[in-house]
């Protein structure tokens, strides 16, 4: 039986997990709040010669489709199909900006995430694992 300090199915480490955890989460916070993102989607604040409304008409197409029958192939290809070109054209017209920030504070934050990331891969090895013979 698996006991609370097991981790992956190995003995132990459920501090080092733990701990590792804590710090990939607050170095991922402390990096991603320093980025500014802008942008829009097809008319919406970036370019406005392109048509956003012809990528939902699959979509809409699919929608009604799984209305009609909701086991329906072809009206499930349609809606998701359109849902992945409506995300795919979000992201690709994404603007990522790091704002200003010191050399010191951004090598803490990758850091922080790096050793809270190893922590926990650590913590998955086999007991005896990561130490040498």
């Amino acid at each position: 039986m698996h006991d609370l300090r097991d981790v992956g199915g190995t003995r132990g480490g459920f501090l080092s997990f733990i701990v590792g955890l804590g710090l990939t989460i607050v170095g991922g916070y402390l990096f991603f709040d320093r980025v500014q993102v802008h942008g829009g989607f097809w008319g919406f604040g970036g370019s406005t010669g392109s048509a956003f409304g012809i990528t939902m008409i699959p979509t809409l197409i699919g929608l009604g489709m799984l209305f009609y029958d909701g086991k329906s192939v072809l009206g499930w290809i349609m809606f998701v199909g359109g849902l992945l070109v409506v995300a795919a054209g979000v992201i690709a017209n994404m603007q990522l900006h790091f704002q200003s920030t010191s050399l010191f504070q951004t090598l803490v934050m990758l850091g922080m995430a790096a050793v809270g990331i190893g922590l926990m891969m650590r913590s998955l090895a086999p007991t005896g694992a990561h130490a040498k013979t």
